[in-house]
């Protein structure tokens, strides 16, 4: 059931359903699996090998020469200014056709949105061109060993020497640094100043820079996640987002996109993904069982909940008003979902279940499924723990007392 967005959405709607039909190389749609919730192990493989075929580079080119590439971003930095409402339509016909929307990551998603608000004329004009063309690839230097969810408290040191900000201390839980060139770094550069202020958001080149990357070895056995150390990692004060000791700010403006951002049409890669476990289901002779047939149900109305809840959200940004709770539930939603999802999809298994490798490689890497009940237990982690969600939703949206601090 599509949902009529109004004449403005609509017409967008038909323009670019028009659009992909016409510039959508026919290989595209058969490279990869575009809509993994959890981009590792076997689906990030997939990608990376088609992001090097001859169709993809011809549809990285032509999203390009659309501005499809970034395109909430205003049109005077590289973007077509397309608001929530015509986002969502986006998301939606790149999904009904299946072929893969070119992002560019946290780089799109996060940094951009901050330079746009913060940044200067002369740093939009300068990082903005480098994110929309794949230059620059950003990682997250937020979390720091020790400090929980607790975002503020940065022992990063950030030291102005001359025309530049020398960084030395520890980042963690950073996905993708293994591939980044840069990491947007929170460091506290005034230390006698109170612990939300004093801090500096600083875009810091990677390679060659003083920059030590561990991997993180998860339970799957990949390792998406990173540690880095930084020993006196330099960038030039231009690099300084929201000028010195204001970086508490553009964080703010950084997590309200990671929170937010993707909430309205989260429901698509889960969609896919359910009826991928049904067919699997199918294939295993297991939809005839009740108990079966009862949890699937149940995650197909989790997924429409969350499309519903995605549009009360888009609601909201289409109304201009700044999302409140309504992100961390959202948050909160998918990440327990997902989490009871995995658990379903490896009970559908059975004893196969217990061996990695898809059936026809027994003890070989892990099968599609076993990522998923692995890597699910993660999303009730990383972006804020579903403990501080809930939190945040308890105080914020039904009005009750903070909890008492340990002593």
């Amino acid at each position: 059931m599509e949902l009529d967005l109004g004449p403005r959405a609509e017409a967008f709607r038909a323009e670019i359903r028009e659009w992909i039909a016409e510039a959508a190389p026919p290989e595209l749609a058969h490279l990869a699996d575009w809509w993994a919730p959890l981009m590792a192990g076997a689906s990030r493989r997939r990608l990376e090998a088609a992001e090097q075929h001859p169709a993809y580079r011809t549809w990285e080119e032509r999203c390009a020469e659309a501005r499809l590439i970034c395109p909430q971003w205003p049109a005077e930095v590289g973007g077509r200014g397309l608001g929530p409402l015509e986002m969502a339509v986006l998301h939606e016909e790149f999904h009904r056709a299946g072929v893969p929307r070119i992002t560019r990551g946290m780089g799109e998603s996060l940094v951009g949105p901050s330079v746009i608000v913060h940044g200067t004329p002369e740093q939009r004009a300068r990082f903005l061109p480098r994110i929309i063309d794949g230059t620059d690839r950003y990682c997250q230097g937020f979390s720091e060993p020790g400090h929980g969810s607790d975002l503020a408290g940065v022992e990063t040191r950030g030291v102005v020497d001359g025309d530049e900000i020398v960084i030395t201390g520890q980042k963690v839980w950073t996905s993708g640094a293994q591939r980044a060139t840069m990491i947007f770094v929170l460091c506290r550069t005034d230390p006698a100043a109170p612990k939300h202020r004093g801090l500096s958001y600083v875009l810091v080149p990677m390679a060659g820079n003083h920059i030590e990357v561990r991997p993180i070895r998860q339970l799957t056995g990949g390792a998406e996640f990173c540690a880095e150390f930084l020993d006196g990692a330099r960038a030039p004060l231009g690099n300084v987002i929201g000028g010195l000791h204001n970086g508490w700010r553009v964080a703010m403006t950084t997590l309200g996109n990671e929170r937010g951002g993707r909430a309205a049409v989260a429901h698509l890669s889960f969609e896919r993904e359910f009826w991928d476990l049904v067919a699997e289901a199918h294939k295993r002779g297991r939809t005839a069982d009740p108990l079966v047939r009862q949890r699937l149900a149940w995650a197909y109305t989790q997924v429409q909940l969350m499309r519903f809840s995605g549009l009360r959200l888009l609601a909201t940004l289409a109304n201009q008003r700044e999302p409140g709770p309504e992100a961390s539930v959202a948050k909160l939603q998918w990440s327990e979902y997902h989490r009871a999802f995995g658990e379903l999809a490896l009970d559908l298994l059975g004893e196969e279940g217990t061996l990695a490798g898809e059936p026809e490689d027994p003890g070989g890497r892990l099968g599609r499924w076993q990522e998923v009940f692995l890597l699910s237990r993660a999303g009730t982690i990383y972006s804020g723990t579903s403990e501080i969600q809930r939190n945040i939703v308890a105080e914020r949206a039904l009005g009750l007392p903070k909890d008492p601090p340990v002593a």
